[in-house]
């Protein structure tokens, strides 16, 4: 079987760390012939069976990449004969051979959250996540798999389309975010505090804001005992807002927001914090949430789904739209130290079912089965 992958939206984050997996974890026997169309950032695993292939012509540009993938692309799969077309971007603008099965997957829930939305200024953002609400619909309505990574985002395709042939696989933990039992040392960007830890892009639907406030509430003892520590990409409007909230709450001295951090690193920052946070209202497949399960510490999370479908019942559940919620939550985790090693067991064992090789098993069988 050979299986094409369309991956040149895969530039950053999640949609790289699902792909490096996928493909470290190929069948052991006959496994695919595998050639992958993907920026050059994204370093594949080195298998004789996965080659790089480049496009003819630029792809950086979205509108260059789409002619690409609608004129070029197609001819490309007849002339190697390709069994599968594979694009886990979610964007399906190829019409592939006849006797090639297209297989894509739904991985970007903002199109479809009408609060996410409001939330956005009116402008290029807002329209564009419009457009690729309705490119995303028909590209799941017209694939042969459709692979979704949570029940929940299941629910709410299926409520707005017949979806011929879906299945539910969620992502996995990479190793690195596992804890031994033993902490990894601790980073030094965090100082020498105890900290709270929240790992994400500040973006209006992840709720800095809130959480801020949160934090805001609790006595000047708990300040004290314990800064907030934000961690992930800062340079968008709304971490400034995030800034001045700081400096209006007087809590310059309490909140670090570190910026950027590199992924290798990011596993002693949770590991090492008091509690890790994680308040998104929009989300998929939370990843994120699932390293912070991983890493032996109590998880304090949003309680939108679908992060209740993947935390369970024993973490520490909160509101991210109310500062209160998230105040209460905190105190707990900080005046309740029987919770809080209740909160991280719970967390621990929980992460247990999310695992890279289980995600890659499914996957490859789900795609084999097309070509039976």
């Amino acid at each position: 079987m050979k299986i094409v992958i369309n991956a040149y939206s895969a530039r950053q984050g999640g949609g790289q760390t699902y792909l490096i997996n996928l493909l470290s974890h190929l069948p052991e026997h006959n496994p695919p012939q595998i050639e992958v169309f993907a920026p050059r950032s994204l370093q594949l695993p080195l298998h004789p069976n996965i080659r790089r292939v480049h496009a003819n012509w630029p792809t950086e540009n979205p509108l260059l990449r789409a002619l690409w993938e609608r004129w070029s692309l197609p001819r490309y799969l007849k002339r190697t004969g390709a069994d599968i077309l594979f694009c886990p971007g979610g964007l399906v603008a190829t019409k592939a051979p006849k006797k090639c099965r297209v297989v894509t997957m739904f991985r970007n829930m903002t199109p479809f959250d009408d609060r996410a939305l409001r939330r956005m200024p009116w402008g290029l953002q807002r329209i564009r996540n419009h457009m690729l609400r309705g490119l995303m619909l028909r590209s799941m309505s017209e694939a042969d798999l459709t692979i979704f990574i949570s029940e929940f985002a299941r629910r709410v395709i299926e409520a707005l389309t017949s979806i011929p042939n879906p299945v539910t696989i969620p992502h996995g933990i990479t190793e690195a975010f596992r804890s031994k039992g033993t902490k990894l040392p601790r980073p030094t960007v965090v100082g020498d505090d105890p900290y709270l830890l929240y790992v994400s892009k500040i973006d209006s639907y992840k709720h800095h804001d809130e959480v801020v406030r949160g934090y805001a509430q609790l006595t000047a003892e708990q300040r004290a005992r314990c800064k907030l520590v934000l961690a992930g990409e800062a340079d968008s409007v709304d971490a400034e807002q995030v800034r001045r909230t700081i400096t209006e709450l007087g809590l310059d001295d309490r909140v670090v927001i570190c910026g950027a951090i590199k992924y290798n690193e990011i596993p002693a920052l949770y590991q090492n914090a008091e509690a890790n946070l994680f308040a998104s209202s929009c989300e998929n497949c939370p990843n994120i949430l699932l390293e912070a399960l991983a890493a032996g510490r109590p998880v304090l999370s949003s309680d939108v789904e679908p992060m209740p479908e993947f935390g369970g019942q024993e973490i520490g559940y909160f509101s991210p739209f109310d500062p209160t919620s998230i105040a209460q939550a905190m105190r707990r985790v900080l005046e309740e130290p029987e919770t809080a090693i209740r909160w991280a067991a719970a967390a621990n064992e929980r992460s247990a079912k999310y695992d890279w090789k289980l995600t890659a098993r499914e996957t490859w069988t789900e795609i084999h089965r097309l070509s039976v």
